[in-house]
């Protein structure tokens, strides 16, 4: 890529709202979509975009999660003309601090940073769904010779407050940003997306790096410390699906949006890139005779004999004759056995539900049920 661009991605956040989904993984390594993880979403927009390198900062839980990037084959980088590492907290000369927050995470691998020559670095979160090329990010980055570009959606305002707010002159230039405020001034709201200019950003991360009182935050920090000094931002007006799968009705949400004959993901629409994954390497699904489906997401070596609506179905899954499952998120190596009825829920991996249970049949919020 001219003018060389790498990309950092922060997947180290605990995901606490997750529940027991986050008890022993990192969220980005949740499953999603019945044979994807959420962190194949980031990396694929990535490799789609043909950035050559990509570091991924790792922290809580993160033995599967490095496990499952590897050397980022998955991903077509091979480490001989693309590069991927996972870059953990470690002690160093200087610190042996854990990541203390987003921007503290990508202070200290400035010198990994450093060490492949960027002109730009384009920072991302590992937890969020959506599917896209970065390159006219890039380009209107490069274009408006500005210093930080964050991309950006309209949301209602009401759902605002959960999010970074900003506000924008005439010409899409940043001239004012609340994190996740009472009252926001605007229904814009940051995705976590950021394009910088390394050496921009790096001097305003040394700088925070000797601020006792700082989050070392991008949110609280970062954004607000670069507009205080009259440096140049502009925003990116993202028009595509985007999801943060932070909460358990989230996670739900994104999986059901899946369902929906316009698929506003786009994950079957292979125009703009593929999403990568790992291949289970299960044998086929297997629909029974008395099996009833509608409108669901069956992933290879689920068995189906009873019956799923509006679903998505992980592998090795099995709904035994007798069964009703609607609205379910069902994760990898789960059982529902005869006569269990079970309406709005995700159902952790390798979860046994049996006794003819009748789960929230008449709930409309989503319950999370794991063994």
């Amino acid at each position: 890529m001219a003018n060389k661009v790498i990309a950092v991605i922060l997947a180290g956040g605990k995901g606490t709202r997750l529940e027991f989904l986050t008890k022993k993984i990192a969220k980005p390594a949740v499953s999603f979509a019945a044979k994807y993880r959420i962190i194949d979403f980031p990396l694929s927009n990535c490799a789609n975009s043909q950035i050559p390198v990509v570091g991924v900062c790792t922290q809580y839980e993160s033995t599967l999660l490095d496990s499952y990037i590897g050397n980022g084959e998955k991903w077509g980088y091979n480490g001989i003309h693309s590069l991927m590492s996972t870059l953990a907290p470690r002690q160093t000369e200087n610190t042996a601090n854990w990541y203390r927050g987003t921007a503290d995470a990508i202070t200290q691998n400035i010198d990994w940073i450093d060490s492949q020559k960027p002109d730009y670095v384009l920072i991302l979160s590992g937890d969020h769904i959506y599917k896209t090329t970065y390159d006219e990010m890039i380009e209107l980055h490069k274009k408006s010779n500005v210093d930080c570009t964050i991309s950006v959606m309209e949301v209602p305002i009401k759902e605002a407050s959960r999010f970074g707010v900003l506000q924008v002159d005439e010409n899409d230039e940043i001239i004012g940003f609340q994190e996740k405020p009472k009252e926001p001034k605007s229904n814009l709201v940051s995705m976590g997306v950021y394009v910088f200019t390394w050496k921009a950003l790096k001097k305003f991360l040394r700088d925070d790096e000797k601020d006792d009182k700082s989050q070392h935050d991008f949110g609280k920090n970062i954004i607000p410390n670069m507009l205080n000094k009259k440096r140049k931002m502009k925003v990116y007006r993202f028009k595509k699906y985007w999801k943060d799968v932070g909460t358990i009705s989230s996670l739900h949400e994104a999986n059901m949006d899946l369902l929906k004959d316009n698929d506003d993901l786009g994950l079957y629409n292979n125009d703009d890139g593929t999403i990568f994954t790992e291949d289970t390497h299960s044998v086929p699904q297997y629909i029974g005779r008395k099996a009833k489906i509608n409108r669901s997401l069956v992933n290879q070596g689920a068995i189906i004999l009873g019956s799923i609506d509006n679903c998505v179905v992980s592998d090795r899954v099995i709904v035994e004759q007798g069964a009703e499952v609607s609205r379910c998120v069902i994760m990898s190596g789960s059982t529902i056995q005869s006569g269990v009825k079970i309406k709005n829920a995700i159902i952790a991996p390798n979860t046994v539900i049996g006794d003819k249970r009748e789960i929230n049949l008449d709930g409309d919020e989503v319950v999370l049920i794991n063994h």
